[in-house]
């Protein structure tokens, strides 16, 4: 396809001032790929494999495969860089964030190239995750020294016990990130356990490792120690055990099915994890919303990043007295979507990632029609369009016999139902084991609130889907139920990564009974003190 005719497929809302790249979507450069495999950890002989570029289903590059050794010797390079980085103030660490936050932003058309090539996502949905790089650094390099200070507490006895809270390094972390987001997700859980004074091994999916290797890269651009950060490459059955067995601290994103696994590997071990797992998020439209804004925020919920994302929307759950006016408006948002397999700005959504993701997403949706439910639009692959392209679709009448009820479908797919009433919509909203992230529009946002407080998921968003609650660093966000453990962003999304330690010192009496006095006595005496300490409100 010329360049020609590549531009003659762009919509016609691309702002004219918004450049047009348009480039080969087949593979990515040799060159920058054998630089960035300075930041991987591989054998002299290592086996290749070679990743696929989604948009054509050629060849995107051949990458060594690291071995068990590797990943010995990853952590061992980590573990000695990380004594020397955990001697520096956070605030020093805090600095190569900054900077890491410029370069991310300064360099982020070739970021986005790479990522689009080995992903085959919309650009928009790259620079989603750009930004939310961006946001994350700027964010812990900000608040993050001061929430890693040692803090004084209060003692046992007023003025005669001093304890001070301090918050050490974990050690290495262990980081497993999935193919769905390589910009953010390979290194946005990095950055505040590098802040905390921790090294990182990082093994990223493999069809996305050159992805992590750049935005690896730029952190040592940033300043980052040689050695510090460490990437093995391989694919999650071979590598990812390796990974955990070694680490001090696991943190994972992916499915529900392999964070079971990791969490038992976890525990055997007696060392914490977090893990970022599955949904089946649902949007509630209520009858008094606004039905132009709840579309497009429909649309773009269920079919950013082609669906495969975790926060993303499944089901849209809409007031029966408004269904109607609703999914005219719906579907004519996502019939005009633009489906174009090319490196730069103007589809409106992407390609499935892989073979394998566009066979589940086909099985679903042919499972849920031999069952019964409608397609309203879409529900078919598209060979035209490209080898993984799957039309993005609207289900109707969906039971719970269907996969794509219960199962996280994880691509273009949305399935529409309706509700009567606030405690019918809560109640279809946490009918799944899932509890990630939800939804609900509205013009009245004191009911709006009220109900999202009745949803069972870790995030909830008022008039919005998932960019409020993921975009608002300072708050954390992780998943109920079996979405996951832990969370991500706010304090807990650093302090995670450290060991708090209290040092307490003790002055003039101590906690034996003094001289003179017996046991009884002294009992009393507290007594009498812990009863006064009360009267005065003291803590």
């Amino acid at each position: 396809m010329s360049a020609e005719a590549d531009v003659r497929t762009l919509p016609d809302t691309v702002p004219p001032q918004v450049p047009i790249r348009v480039q080969n979507p087949a593979a990515l450069d040799d060159a920058l790929v054998r630089r960035l495999l300075r930041h991987a950890v591989v054998g002299a002989r290592p086996v290749l494999h070679d990743t696929v570029a989604p948009f054509t289903g050629e060849r995107a590059t051949t990458l060594p495969i690291s071995t068990e050794a590797d990943v010995e010797h990853a952590f061992a390079m980590s573990r000695r860089a990380q004594r020397a980085w955990a001697q520096r103030t956070p605030r020093e660490r805090a600095r190569v964030l900054l900077r890491f936050h410029d370069l991310v932003l300064a360099q982020q058309a070739e970021v986005m190239d790479v990522a689009q090539i080995e992903t085959g996502k919309a650009r928009r949905d790259a620079y989603e995750e750009l930004a939310d790089c961006a946001l994350t650094s700027r964010h812990y390099a900000r608040v993050g020294p001061r929430m890693l200070s040692s803090e004084r507490h209060l003692g046992v006895f007023p003025v005669l016990t001093r304890a001070t809270l301090h918050h050490h390094a974990k050690g290495v972390v262990g980081i497993i990130s999935p193919w769905n987001y390589p910009i953010s997700l390979a290194v946005t859980d990095a950055l505040p356990a590098l802040l905390a004074g921790n090294g990182v091994v990082l093994r990223p999916d493999l069809q996305t490792t050159v992805t992590a290797l750049r935005m690896v890269d730029l952190l040592v651009e940033a300043g980052l120690p040689e050695g510090l950060m460490n990437v093995v490459i391989g694919d999650g059955p071979h590598i990812g055990p390796h990974v955990v067995e070694r680490a001090d601290y696991v943190m994972f994103t992916g499915s529900t099915r392999v964070g079971r696994d990791i969490a038992r590997r976890c525990g055997e071990r007696l060392i914490a994890c977090s893990l970022e797992l599955g949904g089946k998020n649902a949007v509630v439209v209520r009858a008094d919303a606004d039905l132009e804004r709840s579309a497009e925020i429909a649309e773009r919920a269920s079919f950013a990043n082609a669906g495969q994302l975790c926060i993303g929307t499944e089901r849209v759950l809409v007031h029966e007295s408004i269904v109607d006016d609703f999914l005219r408006l719906f579907l004519a948002r996502v019939e005009a979507l633009r489906l174009v397999p090319y490196v730069g700005w103007g589809a409106g959504m992407g390609s499935l990632v892989s073979a394998r993701q566009l066979e589940k997403v086909s099985h679903h949706v042919d499972d849920a029609v031999a069952k019964g439910a409608r397609v309203l639009t879409g529900g078919q692959p598209l060979p035209d369009v490209g080898p993984f392209y799957y039309a993005p679709t609207v289900l109707a009448d969906v039971t719970a016999e269907m996969a794509v009820c219960r199962e996280e479908t994880f691509g273009p797919v949305a399935s529409v139902y309706t509700f009567r009433t606030d405690d019918d919509a809560v109640a279809m909203a946490n009918d799944t084991e899932y509890g990630l992230n939800g939804a609900v529009l509205t013009r009245d946002t004191r009911a709006g609130l009220a109900l999202a407080r009745r949803i069972h998921a870790g995030t909830v968003n008022v008039n919005e889907a998932y960019g409020a609650t993921w975009g608002s660093i300072s708050a954390p966000m992780g998943g109920m139920k079996d979405s996951g453990l832990g969370r991500r962003h706010g304090v807990e999304g650093l302090m995670k990564y450290t060991e708090p330690q209290t040092v307490a010192v003790q002055s003039l009496i101590g906690f034996g009974s003094p001289f003179g006095r017996t046991d009884e006595q002294w009992a009393g005496l507290m007594t009498t003190a812990f009863k006064a300490l009360k009267t005065l409100r003291v803590k």
